[in-house]
């Protein structure tokens, strides 16, 4: 008798610990989550000084604060998403905005995505040149067009007409995006090929990106980037290309990209990491891993991607040396990280 009694309040016992575990292993959902990049490459901490690297931690730690005001205070993930990628369109730092690379030609060509999992409406602009921040522009580009994606003059227009802040091309310049612009310039002429891959001369893609879960557990995904240094003839890459560059969708998760668009163009990167989690019900960590570790490092196209699904489960993949980065969550946890040993997730 008291060997089945100890027997019973074993079970008891055992059957109550799994009762408490369970859902916290298998069902925890965070009430709200934000995960950023801005740029992956070639980016060895050899190569940073310690003033460079603090300067990019603090704007990181900066764009997760800004998010996180939107999103604890029940805001939306659209919202969280525009601010967020606003703020590093203004920080010279990031390739997007004014610290956007030169064109061959000496200007900056700027592009930008943005996209709702709720109803899959989404917006872009590619070529613009005039407007402060690209990413409201794609965003009235979605609420207020019946289009997706608009390019150039006209969609500077669209911008005119809905009253974003215009300013002059010189706004974006900054000396080290010139200078970068240079040396490219430089090795061409000594290589004597008339074109010289950007990749080859420096190695960084510069993108900035952000996706976010609110409260109400709506995702929304944005990129924005001045594109490659020295690129030609209007050139555009994945980052306004919704599916390539960027995609939401509640069911699956939220994407964005940054690195050699090309790439991310043919094999539809951010698509097909949320196919993979809805139709084959992989992790969002399985998924990430099979297209930009598996699939493209086959295919020659390197970068990474960031990104999240329903429950607040994140992503930050990358198969470069390294990826400016950072995350955080309700639940309270966070971090930031630049090179590829950075062990912050």
């Amino acid at each position: 008798m008291l060997k089945q009694l100890f027997l019973l309040s074993f079970v008891i016992l055992f059957c109550n610990s799994c009762a408490k575990n369970e859902p916290k292993l298998r069902n925890h959902k965070e009430d709200y989550a934000l995960v950023i990049h801005g740029g992956a490459g070639t980016i060895l901490k050899k190569d940073m000084t310690p003033e460079k690297e603090a300067a990019f931690t603090a704007a990181l730690n900066e764009a997760l604060d800004v998010g996180n005001n939107v999103l604890k205070n029940s805001g939306k993930s659209i919202d969280a998403v525009e601010k967020v990628i606003e703020y590093m369109e203004n920080c010279p730092l990031f390739n997007a905005g004014k610290g956007a690379v030169f064109t061959n030609e000496g200007k900056n060509e700027l592009d930008a995505s943005i996209m709702t999992g709720e109803d899959q409406k989404a917006g872009a602009v590619g070529g613009v040149t005039t407007v402060k921040n690209p990413i409201k522009l794609a965003r009235a580009v979605m609420e207020k067009s019946e289009h997706v994606m608009l390019a150039g003059k006209g969609a500077e227009q669209f911008a005119k007409e809905n009253g974003l802040e215009i300013v002059d091309p010189s706004y974006f310049f900054t000396q080290n995006r010139w200078d970068g612009l240079q040396r490219i310039k430089k090795a061409e002429l000594e290589k004597k090929t008339g074109f010289v891959d950007p990749m080859i001369v420096d190695k960084k893609f510069g993108t900035v990106g952000c996706v976010a879960l609110d409260k109400l557990g709506n995702i929304c995904a944005g990129t924005s980037t001045g594109g490659m240094t020295n690129k030609r003839w209007n050139r555009i890459g994945d980052a306004p290309i919704i599916g390539a560059g960027t995609y939401a969708d509640n069911a699956s998760c939220g994407v964005s990209a940054t690195g050699h668009g090309e790439f991310f163009i043919r094999y539809t990167v951010a698509r097909s990491i949320s196919a993979l989690v809805e139709y084959q019900k992989l992790s969002l960590q399985d998924a990430a891993n099979e297209v930009v570790m598996k699939k493209l490092v086959e295919k020659g196209g390197d970068g990474g991607i960031i990104a999240l699904d329903k429950n607040g489960n994140i992503s930050m993949t990358f198969n470069s040396a390294g990826m400016y980065r950072g995350y955080l969550k309700s639940s309270g946890t966070r971090g930031v990280g630049i090179y590829k040993e950075d062990k912050i997730d």
